[in-house]
């Protein structure tokens, strides 16, 4: 049960997303298409990043190491701070902290659009802004979990139209940003990149929400006066809930054996035995799944949501199996397809129970403590993954990433816990 602060917090309505005086039309709302537009948008320039630091780099010479520290800057700094980002995003105004940082990642990858434009690309200054980027990531992704109630009259409905959106700007982003390197250059990406973040903070700039608390008028525990006492307080209430905390346990073994790997082991695995061209249909496979995943949990209303959803997800465990069994290319298509619906499926469940079981004022700090500990072990996974691959073999790697996958989903299922978790209603 939600208090009537906690829903002002929420913004207007009730938190949950079944209210009957909430019809689904209403769901693109104003504040809505602001929403989806920055989210969007700026999706669409997190897909294309990647492309360009690569190709970029490579064509000044830089080699897989040193492609390696640039991505990782960004990674390291995003997965240390965004627990802090929790309670900034807790303590002051969550949509102004987006804003900033959108406007930071304005400054820094124009920065590094500039460096390619000059072809004065130094390895430590990519680093550096890579951490900086890293760190406005942190204090914008905590925010994320309190906005979506606010914007979305539907939850459920909200969450499945991002991940739709998203599975296609991932889809569509790599492939538009190979086109303008090839045409123009990878400092042309960066530009746009840059741009995607100031559409953002635009957007989420001309949001009109109701007005929050003020942070000294928040409804908090007696004491709590504290940064520290802030983050215990986080802690205490993400490890009050069973059905959270056992699902980052498991998504963590998830991380671990089967996600961090899937990508060197699998990526290295299809393109020796089918070439490129076949890894990046795999992907696209891939990306279509999740767009068919985000449209059936537009319709799909689970009683169970994480249940639901955890059936879902043991589709996912096709796509190392696949590729592990050497099948056929369109085989391993149709695998990727269903495992691509599984995970968006899920995402949808899981980021809609998050965001309506928790009460608002502390949504933004359990949600980076979510988002920390599914990152956790992901950095461990990729850097185990040559090792274990040449010491096991690739294909036994990814078969037993498979049936890991499988026992993480009879775990969830098993939880009662999570498997009862039932939806949230007003």
């Amino acid at each position: 049960m939600t208090t009537a602060a906690q829903q002002e917090r929420s913004g207007p309505g009730p938190v949950g997303p079944d209210s009957p005086d909430k019809p689904a039309g209403q769901l693109w709302n104003v504040n809505f298409r602001l929403y989806f537009t920055a989210r969007t948008v700026a999706t669409l320039g997190d897909a294309m990043l990647p492309v360009a630091q690569v190709a970029g780099m490579i064509q000044l010479g830089f080699g897989a190491g040193d492609i390696g520290l640039a991505v990782g800057s960004f990674m390291a700094f995003f997965a240390g701070l965004v627990i802090f980002g929790g309670v900034f995003s807790d303590r002051f105004n969550a949509r102004r902290l987006m804003i900033g940082a959108d406007l930071a990642r304005v400054l820094t990858q124009s920065a590094v659009a500039l460096m390619y434009a000059t072809g004065h690309v130094v390895l430590w200054q990519l680093c550096v802004l890579g951490a900086l980027n890293g760190t406005a990531a942190a204090m914008f992704q905590p925010g994320v979990a309190s906005t979506v109630p606010r914007v979305a009259a539907d939850v459920q409905r909200g969450n499945g139209v991002l991940r739709t959106a998203e599975a296609l700007m991932t889809l569509g982003g790599p492939a538009l940003a190979g086109i303008m390197v090839s045409l123009i250059s990878p400092a042309a990406v960066f530009t746009v990149h840059a741009g995607t973040y100031a559409v953002s903070a635009l957007c989420l700039g001309t949001l009109r929400l109701a007005p929050l608390p003020r942070p000294g008028e928040q409804t908090a525990a007696p004491g709590r006066t504290s940064f520290r006492a802030d983050l215990v307080e986080g802690w205490r209430e993400f490890m009050a809930r069973t059905w959270l905390w056992s699902v980052i346990g498991l998504w963590m073994v998830l991380t671990l054996a089967v996600l961090g790997p899937l990508t060197p082991v699998a990526g290295a695995s299809l393109v020796s035995e089918h070439g490129a061209g076949a890894y990046g249909l795999v992907n696209s496979a891939l990306g279509a799944g999740g767009v068919l995943g985000g449209l059936v949990a537009l319709r799909l209303r689970p009683a169970k949501p994480l249940r639901a959803g955890a059936l879902a997800l043991t589709g996912y465990a096709l796509f190392p199996l696949a590729v592990g069994s050497h099948l056929p290319v369109w085989a391993v298509m149709c695998c990727v397809l269903v495992a691509g619906a599984g995970w968006a499926f899920w995402g949808v469940m899981w980021a809609t129970s998050v965001q309506t079981q928790i009460p608002g004022d502390i949504l933004n700090r359990i949600h980076s403590y979510e988002v920390a500990g599914s990152m956790a072990m992901f950095p461990v996974g990729q850097a185990l993954a040559g090792p274990a691959a040449a010491l096991l073999g690739s294909d036994s790697l990814l078969l037993g990433g498979g049936a890991v996958a499988l026992a993480v989903c009879a775990g969830l299922l098993a939880i009662p816990a999570v498997r009862g978790l039932g939806r949230a209603t007003a």
